[in-house]
């Protein structure tokens, strides 16, 4: 069960579900697979729609590397994910808007 409060994302992989979280160190290793740019770069491509597969890609790996599990880009890239590309885009969307959302105050 993921908590989104603590800015985690859930995506189904092979059947399975996975947590996801980025991390300060998964951010530096998405920072340095990033082709263009730099993470706010990236946030900005999420939030006008114009983010490549690519991007997906290093945004959902760095979150299991985040989440702390072994699955590598590469398996990733080879795997099924479960709902499909949309899912995968729609996983990688939320996980940015949880890491960066500022919490609610009191």
């Amino acid at each position: 069960m993921v908590n989104p409060h603590a800015g985690e994302a859930e995506l189904g992989v092979n059947g399975t579900a996975y947590a996801l979280k980025l991390t300060l160190g998964s951010l530096a290793s998405l920072e340095a697979v990033l082709e263009e740019g730099t993470l706010v770069d990236l946030v900005q491509r999420f939030e006008q729609g114009r983010f490549s597969a690519r991007d997906v890609l290093a945004l959902l790996a760095a979150g299991l590397q985040g989440g702390g599990h072994n699955l590598s880009r590469e398996d990733l890239a080879a795997a099924t994910i479960d709902g499909g590309p949309m899912q995968a885009a729609r996983v990688a969307a939320e996980l940015l808007v949880r890491s960066f959302a500022v919490p609610d105050q009191p």
